[in-house]
């Protein structure tokens, strides 16, 4: 249980450190770290209390973290 948590953490800062230097989010780079990490870990949770998901807990965290991303906007852009 342990080191699937520590692996899911690995994996949403990955994720939000490559949507930050792709373009996909205009957030900062921490930001987005943060944001990825706080959606995987709710879903981790989630998963370990319901049994809801994916088989693969690194699928589970990829989906998560990229749910987080677009769900929770931070940077508001004046056009």
């Amino acid at each position: 249980m342990f080191p699937v948590l520590i692996g899911t953490v690995v994996i949403a800062g990955i994720v939000g450190y490559a949507s930050e230097r792709s373009g996909f989010t205009r957030n900062g780079g921490l930001p987005s770290i943060i944001i990825c990490v706080g959606g995987a870990f709710l879903f981790y949770f989630v998963q370990t209390m319901f049994g809801v998901g994916f088989r693969s807990p690194g699928l589970n965290a990829i989906a998560a973290s990229i749910g987080a991303l677009i769900i929770v906007p931070t940077h508001w852009r004046r056009k």
